[in-house]
């Protein structure tokens, strides 16, 4: 049995935990398939023009459309389609490796994920049987492009609040949609359409598949962006566009809810994505920062430049060791429905809404790691960095908007910590009273002389730290925390670490079990996880500190901060040697290493 958010409830046990060195070989063929697919098909014939992907015009929107076409034509459209509707069906899990591969397709990965997931999967999940044998074989030849119509000029983050609407006409037999969208994927080439609008003044969403064939749309340009240049953007505006009744996904007000489940499900593979980009970026760092001489010397071995290179590599290891194992709980907890007498679609979304904490988390995490790793990569280049000529810069322009699509990483923050406080007060599916009982004693333990801190009681700390936070400003604040959003963000960051270091400590105690790993491998890991657990204290006591300046005063805040300096008393180990270490095992690989 497998719950979401209970990594903030008990200690988590190695066993338990799915690792990537587990994946089958037929899962690691289909991921050298997927880079194979990228090096071939974009890598190489960016190289040989001189010039990134484009989808500015007709002609460079062909190509990018013929690119959906040649990867369809591998399976890659139909991850998560049925076999019976011409996919290849794959477990989540797998498909997350799918997404990490992917990165490598720089801003085609935006555009093949929007024909994989938000774009295709509300079909899969919500359509009905007719609806699923009129489209979904087209989505997974690519001889149907597919699109995502959500987002509004005034509705972004409250997408509920959007303005587009749809009245059934006299006959009863179409829906006439008018309104506009905009920030739309792949919409400038688009035969297929998820559309979000309100039927006559309903309150919520409703959702509807339409058609380009059925008229009624105009695009408009394309927009000019710092990145994603590959990926088509456009507004799409519906003007008494005609849409059959049977077209309607789900039910009437419907919308907003499988708007939000098939975000649960993007945002995980947008970690995935981001963490194969980072391991990517990692490999042209590490190559270059060999290469390099500067007074005479590698640059590789100069302490800062090794410095670099293992942060980079320990909170990629951290993301890559989170983002598996919450995609096998996923398909774990989807069996688990199942079995319990579910139809396939319901399992999966019931699963996904199983781990939307966790989901949000990655993405959050995820994303500000890519925005890291990159910005370090381009540092490490130096001018040729900065040029257009290494490609770096425009990784680092494509990985900006990480942080922005599949909700903002402050919605993500807000909605971690509101989804597990729901679950506690409302559905009663985490007690975060009882986790927290245990804290006064591990105060008091605190408290004694000489009381070393190791890995697992950092995590125990971190976690402690959470609950004791939020606890303590839930009861003060009450129902007005939730307008403090400062302090929210702050305990969903510390949630984060609890989370994270965690993932990446049970990896390393699980692979510590199994023979058959290198040594070396298996030591650089260990001193990764250190140096993990050593940022991430220094986050969380950052966090806290910033939480309790923002309620507290007097001898109320003397006291807190006591406490809480108890929990998040230093780890005492040299980092700087630590990163050493790891950055020269990383050498010895010539790559990202784990």
């Amino acid at each position: 049995m497998v719950k979401g958010c209970s990594f903030i409830e008990r200690a988590g046990k190695a066993e338990d935990v799915f690792v990537p060195e587990e994946f089958t070989e037929e899962q690691k063929m289909i991921k050298e398939m997927v880079i194979d697919f990228c090096l071939k098909e974009i890598q190489e014939p960016m190289l040989k023009r001189g010039r990134e992907l484009y989808a500015t015009n007709e002609e460079d929107k062909a190509e990018v459309a013929k690119l959906l076409e040649k990867a369809a034509e591998l399976g890659l459209c139909g991850v998560a389609i049925s076999e019976k509707h011409g996919g290849i069906d794959l477990d989540f899990n797998t498909g997350l490796i799918f997404s990490e591969a992917g990165a490598q397709g720089f801003s085609f990965a935006t555009t093949i994920g929007c024909q994989t997931s938000i774009g295709s999967l509300p079909i899969v999940y919500y359509g009905n049987e007719a609806q699923k044998d009129k489209y979904l074989p087209g989505v997974a030849s690519a001889a149907l492009k597919a699109s995502y119509c959500l987002t509004e000029p005034n509705a972004g983050s409250d997408a509920n609040s959007g303005k587009t609407k749809a009245v059934l006409n006299a006959a009863g037999t179409h829906y006439v949609i008018n309104g506009q969208k905009m920030w739309i994927t792949n919409g400038g080439f688009a035969d297929l359409f998820i559309v979000f609008a309100k039927i006559d003044e309903d309150k919520e969403l409703s959702a509807f598949i339409v058609e380009k064939a059925f008229g009624g749309i105009t695009l408009g340009a394309e927009e000019k962006k710092m990145g994603i240049k590959g990926s088509s953007t456009v507004q799409v505006f519906f003007n008494d566009c005609m849409v059959p009744v049977e077209n309607l996904l789900a039910g009437r007000g419907e919308g907003f809810k499988i708007a939000l489940n098939i975000l649960n499900s993007g945002r995980i593979k947008l970690a995935a994505g981001t963490t194969g980009g980072c391991k990517f970026s990692i490999d042209k760092a590490v190559a270059y920062a060999k290469e390099r001489k500067q007074f005479e010397t590698s640059i590789a071995d100069f302490g800062a430049i090794k410095n670099k290179i293992a942060t980079m590599v320990v909170h990629t290891f951290a993301c890559d060791s989170a983002v598996y194992q919450t995609g096998r709980n996923i398909d774990l907890k989807t069996a688990e429905f199942k079995a319990a007498g579910a139809a396939d679609g319901e399992a999966k979304l019931k699963a996904l809404r199983e781990f939307a904490v966790e989901c949000a988390i990655l993405k959050v995490k995820g994303s500000e790691n890519a925005d890291f790793v990159l910005d370090e990569t381009l540092q490490i280049h130096g001018g040729m960095g900065y040029s257009m000529e290494t490609g770096i810069e425009m990784g680092y322009r494509d990985a900006r908007i990480t942080r922005i699509y599949e909700g903002t990483n402050e919605i993500n923050r807000m909605l971690s910590v509101a989804e597990l406080t729901k679950r506690h007060l409302k559905s009663k599916e985490i007690n975060l009273t009882k986790a927290g009982k245990h804290i006064p004693s591990l105060l008091v333990k605190r408290m004694l002389p000489f009381n070393a801190v190791e890995e697992r009681g950092i995590i125990e700390n971190i976690k402690a730290s959470f609950l004791f936070l939020s606890g303590a400003a839930g009861k003060k604040l009450g129902k007005k925390l939730v307008d403090e959003q400062e302090i929210v963000m702050h305990l969903a960051d510390i949630l984060a670490e609890s989370f994270l270091c965690e993932a990446v400590y049970l990896r390393v105690q699980k692979l510590k079990k199994n023979k058959g790993v290198d040594a070396a491998k298996l030591d650089a890991m260990e001193k990764a996880v250190q140096v993990y657990l050593y940022d991430a204290l220094e986050k969380v006591r950052s966090a806290g500190n910033e939480i309790i300046d923002a309620y507290t005063s007097g001898f109320e805040k003397k006291t807190m901060r006591y406490f809480f300096g108890l929990l998040t008393k230093p780890y005492d180990i040299n980092a700087k040697d630590l990163r050493r270490a790891v950055a020269s095992y990383t050498y010895s690989q010539g790559a990202y290493p784990f």
